[in-house]
């Protein structure tokens, strides 16, 4: 597999993940982890994350 579809891929995986953490704060998804009950605004982190490593892994597989 060359680098270019690894970027790509990645890309299209984190902006996945993304979309998740978007629609969880749209709709106030509950997580539950055992006892835990994942707060809400800790989707703000995983939103900003996932979304700077798609577009750093989009941006990559361009550049290729």
């Amino acid at each position: 597999m060359n680098d270019q579809i690894y970027f790509f891929i990645s890309g299209f995986i984190f902006g996945c993940v993304t979309l998740l953490h978007f629609l969880r704060l749209i709709n106030h998804w509950v997580i539950v982890l055992g006892p835990w009950s994942v707060p809400l605004w800790l989707s703000w982190f995983g939103l900003v994350i996932a979304g700077g490593l798609s577009v750093w892994a989009f941006r990559l597989a361009r550049r290729i």
